[in-house]
C-alpha cells in the first residue's frame, strides 16, 4: 500500500475542530501533499443532489463514488486546491451547511466508504501527504508515521462555524448550529464502519482555547517526534 512507501501524517477529529486548516498549514511547511478527506463525501453529496440519486440508494451511491468525475486543482496563489465536479469549481458550494450534513449521512454507508477507499490512499506520493479527515489514522492510512486527534468542544466549534457564515452575509441561530453539531458528531461516532474514534497511537489535543499556532506548534512536535522536520 502507498503509505508504507511514503510517509502520512493523519490528523482526524470532528468538524469544526481546526483540522483543515492545520492540514493545510502542516502540508505548507512540511512540503508535503495535502487530502482533505472530507472533501470526497461532500462531493459525493453534491453529485447525488444533482443526479438525483437518492441518499437512500446505498447501491447507486457506492457506483456514483466510484465514478464520479473529481479533481483537486493547484491554486497559484497556494491556497486551499480548487475542488473540481464534473469540471466545475464547486469549492463554495461543497462547503455549504446542507451539503455537510448530507455528506455525514453517505459516508454511513460502508459501501460508499469502499468506494472511496483507494482514492483517498491514491494521494499518497512522495514527498508525503498530510491527511484531514475521521477515519484516516484507524482505516485509511492505519502505518501512517503520526497521527493526530484534534478535538474542540461542540459548543466552540459551533462558535467558530457561525462567525464563519455570519461573516458570509448568511443568517444562522448559534442555538441551532450547536445541536447540528452534537447531531453530526453522534452519527459520525457511532456508525457502524468506519467511526470517528482516535487511533490507538494518536496524540489527542484540544483547541478549544488555542490559537492556531499554538496549535500547529504542537502538530509539529509531534512530527518532529517521529523523524520528520520540517525544511530550514
Amino acid at each position: 500500500m502507498n503509505e508504507k512507501r511514503v510517509p502520512v501524517i493523519t490528523i482526524d477529529g470532528p468538524s469544526g475542530s481546526g483540522k483543515g486548516t492545520i492540514c493545510q498549514l502542516l502540508a505548507a511547511k512540511l512540503g508535503f501533499h495535502y487530502l482533505d478527506s472530507g472533501a470526497l463525501y461532500r462531493l459525493l453529496a453534491l453529485a447525488a443532489k444533482r443526479h438525483g440519486v437518492s441518499l437512500d440508494n446505498m447501491e447507486s451511491l457506492a457506483v456514483l463514488a466510484a465514478h464520479m468525475d473529481i479533481s483537486f486543482k493547484t491554486r497559484d496563489n497556494g491556497n486551499t486546491p480548487k475542488v473540481m465536479l464534473e469540471g466545475e469549481d464547486v469549492s463554495a458550494l461543497i462547503r455549504s451547511e446542507g451539503v455537510g450534513t448530507n455528506a455525514s449521512v453517505v459516508a454511513a454507508y460502508p459501501e460508499v466508504r469502499d468506494a472511496l477507499l483507494q482514492r483517498q490512499r491514491a494521494f499518497a506520493v512522495s514527498p508525503g501527504l498530510v491527511a484531514d479527515g475521521r477515519d484516516m489514522g484507524t482505516v485509511v492510512f492505519p502505518d501512517a508515521i503520526a497521527k493526530v486527534f484534534l478535538t474542540a468542544s461542540s459548543e466552540e466549534r459551533a462558535q467558530r462555524r457561525y462567525k464563519q457564515l455570519i461573516d458570509k452575509g448568511e443568517s444562522v441561530s448559534l442555538a441551532a448550529l450547536v445541536e447540528r453539531v452534537q447531531k453530526r458528531d453522534e452519527r459520525d461516532m457511532t456508525r457502524k464502519v468506519s467511526p470517528m474514534v482516535p487511533a490507538t497511537n494518536a496524540v489527542m489535543l484540544d483547541s478549544s482555547t488555542l490559537t492556531i499556532e499554538e496549535v500547529l506548534q504542537k502538530v509539529v512536535d509531534v512530527v518532529a517526534a517521529s523523524g520528520i522536520q520540517p525544511p530550514q
